[in-house]
């Protein structure tokens, strides 16, 4: 069942909304993430944790890359978008096909990757160095939205999706 395309015209949420969604959901990829290595480890017979890191990068990618694409074609939300009420759509408000969610997901790594390439960059090795880099970077891209008039992250600018405030339908 697909649920009905939103105003157009609609207030876009707020970007603390939008972020405290995002890190609901890194709660929530834990679990995926644990579940997915697990898996991992078992059909390649993983003896070691340093052993067969690249292709379990690569599952891992893969197996996100399934979760979001999934959850943005079949209802525009996935676990943490639909507690704080957030819906995927394409600029007309539309649901989400699978060639631009799966657009989407590839472009949402710009929340991550630069701060990457400059750890890599620098050749910075440390857990907290690394970890600070993150938390610039994702810091700055939230900055970044906020010079956009409807407060937009850039990888939405980019593939043409918005996210819209999706309240539950109550039932009489």
């Amino acid at each position: 069942m697909t649920a009905p395309a939103p105003d157009t015209g609609a207030v876009p949420p707020g970007l603390a909304r939008r972020f405290a969604a995002f890190l609901y959901e890194g709660v929530l990829l834990f679990g995926v993430v644990f579940f997915a290595g697990f898996l991992y480890s078992v059909l390649t017979r993983q003896q070691h944790a340093l052993q067969g890191r690249a292709g379990l990068g690569v599952f891992l990618f893969v197996v996100l890359g399934l979760y979001f694409v999934g959850f943005w074609t079949r209802s525009g939300q996935t676990l943490a978008m639909k507690t704080w009420h957030l819906r995927v759509v394409d600029a007309a408000g539309r649901p989400l096909g699978r060639g631009r969610a799966l657009l989407r997901y590839l472009f949402g790594w710009l929340w991550f990757l630069p701060a990457l390439l400059s750890v890599w960059a620098l050749g910075l090795h440390g857990g907290g160095a690394i970890a600070g880099a993150l938390v610039a970077g994702i810091a700055g891209y939230l900055l970044i939205a906020r010079l956009h008039p409807q407060r937009q992250f850039l990888h939405d600018l980019i593939c043409g999706t918005r996210i819209v405030t999706q309240l539950p339908v109550r039932r009489p």
